[in-house]
Formats: structure tokens, sequence, C-alpha cells
């Protein structure tokens, strides 16, 4: 393998989302912060940011589900086109590396 990259999973990307979501709403919930009258408004923005940014990510997560469902479905329906496509990347990769 020439790559070896460590990528986090769509569960583990999930997880931290969900666990700073809830850090910050630990944060806004002390009580000592109510002694400052700016405090409620930020509360309510910050909080409406988040209840979007979780939409936001729900829907992202939708459509590459999806994306990945009909790419695995063409792979299944196609599979010499996959294959062509590949030798052809491969030789040009190669033709590519000889040249240098």
């Amino acid at each position: 393998m020439l790559f070896k990259s460590k990528q986090p999973s769509l569960s583990t990307v999930q997880d931290d989302l969900a666990r700073l979501v809830d850090d910050v709403r630990a944060l806004l919930s002390v009580k000592e912060l109510d002694a400052i009258p700016e405090i409620r408004g930020v509360r309510q923005r910050i909080d409406e940011g988040l209840a979007s940014a979780m939409d936001s990510a729900d829907q992202v997560l939708q459509q590459t589900r999806h994306a990945a469902a009909c790419a695995d479905q063409y792979a299944k329906d196609e599979p010499w086109r996959i294959a062509g496509a590949a030798l052809a990347v491969g030789a040009l990769v190669t033709y590519v590396m000889c040249r240098r």
C-alpha cells in the first residue's frame, strides 16, 4: 500500500460532533453565567447554531451514503467499465511516471 492515511470513520466524526455539542451545552448551562445579561442571547444563538450544524451534518451524511450506494450499484452493474477506467488511469499514471 502506497498511502497509509488514517482517516476517521463516519461514526467517529459523528461521535466527536455529538460530544462537542454536549460540551458546549454543558458549558452554557452553568448557572453562574446567568448574572451576565448578554449570556441569554449568546446561549440562544449558540443553541440555534448547533441545531443548524447538526441538521446540516445529517444532510451531508445522508447525501454521502446515497452517493456511496449509487457508486456501489454502478460498479456492480458495469464492472467492465470500471475495470476499463482503472486500466486507463493506470496506463496514464505509468506513462507520466516513465517520462520523468
